[in-house]
């Protein structure tokens, strides 16, 4: 999804609470933008209470904006495998539900194979115990998630689930990714 004029691109992934996902990205040397919302579902424009009512059919998600010269479309999806546990479904931890299920949303079919590349690349490694359940979908829509969604860790940093959970994710990154942090 680049061209001459604009040389960045997006991936759209979910991985559970997109406000792990979100506070682990903002930090990755190359991406411009995380913009927390919801995709995967049939319902247009859709709220936080809808999706987390399941009905909408909507996973919670960050759309990455990156920019290919300084992070690869293969690296962001590396990233990802590493930052949640691909391989329970629709769940993450405590968040039970397909709203926090594992899911490539690719946009074009050079993001769809290269999804293919790296899970088979993650599967032959065996960096989990368990079969990968990463859905592989094409991204048919975004919906951006309520302002209040956007920068959640930064913003509510003694918020609780900020404490337990997200901040040990966000520590975990940073070690294993201390070469590719933005300084």
């Amino acid at each position: 999804m680049s061209d001459k004029q604009n040389p960045l691109e997006v991936a759209t992934l979910g991985g559970g609470c997109f406000w792990c996902l979100e506070a682990v990205y903002v930090e990755l040397r190359g991406v411009e933008k995380v913009v927390s919302g919801y995709a995967g579902g049939h319902v247009k424009n859709p709220t936080y209470r809808e999706v987390c009512s399941g009905s909408t059919g909507h996973a919670e998600v960050v759309q990455v904006t990156f920019d290919p010269a300084v992070i690869s479309y293969r690296d962001i999806l590396r990233v990802f495998f590493t930052i949640h546990d691909p391989t329970t479904l629709n769940r993450q931890g405590a968040d039970v539900g397909a709203q926090y299920r594992s899911i490539i949303l690719y946009h074009d079919e050079r993001q769809k194979q290269t999804a293919i590349e790296v899970m088979n690349e993650i599967a032959a490694q065996r960096i989990w115990p368990n079969p990968l359940v990463t859905e592989l979908s094409p991204l048919n829509a975004f919906h951006p998630a309520e302002e209040y969604h956007q920068n959640y860790f930064a913003r509510n940093p003694m918020q609780p689930y900020c404490q337990v959970v997200i901040a040990p994710k966000v520590a975990k990154f940073r070690k294993h990714y201390f070469q590719q942090l933005k300084r």
